[in-house]
């Protein structure tokens, strides 16, 4: 089945909107993010504005950009997800051995650090970073398709 540039664009966007959307569903029913879970969130953002635009014109261009942030996310989820698996160093401000966060500190229940290389939350052994770095690969095809689609 074939899809048009516009549909693909609205299923790209709209998937990023609901990783996003679920990353503050999930903070506000108390999973805080560490700093990692926090820079995957801004590409995703990327593509939300991006798929907004592409939908208004008929670049190309954007849609390799709206892969570019997906693809983005996707590999900082994979990055997150060897941190937590042990695979490899993560940043000292935010592993089992890192300084409390300097952002937190006006925060009402004062300094917290999220730490990186713990997993807060699983579903079928697999980490929200994880599940971020699949879901992202697959937004970023998407794009990819929008690319390459006719009109």
């Amino acid at each position: 089945m074939i899809f048009e540039r516009k549909t693909l664009i609205s299923l790209a966007a709209a998937g990023s909107t609901a990783l996003l959307g679920g990353a503050f569903v999930f903070q506000f029913l108390g999973y805080a993010p560490c700093q990692i879970c926090l820079w995957q969130r801004w590409p995703h953002a990327a593509a939300i504005v991006i798929g907004v635009i592409a939908l208004a014109t008929p670049s190309r261009l954007l849609c390799w950009l709206g892969a570019l942030a997906a693809g983005t996310t996707g590999a900082l989820g994979v990055y997150h997800t060897g941190i937590e698996r042990g695979w490899w160093e993560g940043p000292s401000s935010c592993t089992g051995g890192g300084a409390l966060d300097a952002g937190n500190l006006l925060s009402f229940d004062g300094p917290t650090l999220v730490l990186c290389d713990q997993v807060a939350l699983d579903l079928f052994g697999i980490s929200m970073a994880s599940w971020n770095a699949l879901a992202s690969f697959g937004l970023m095809a998407i794009w990819i398709l929008a690319a390459r689609a006719k009109g």
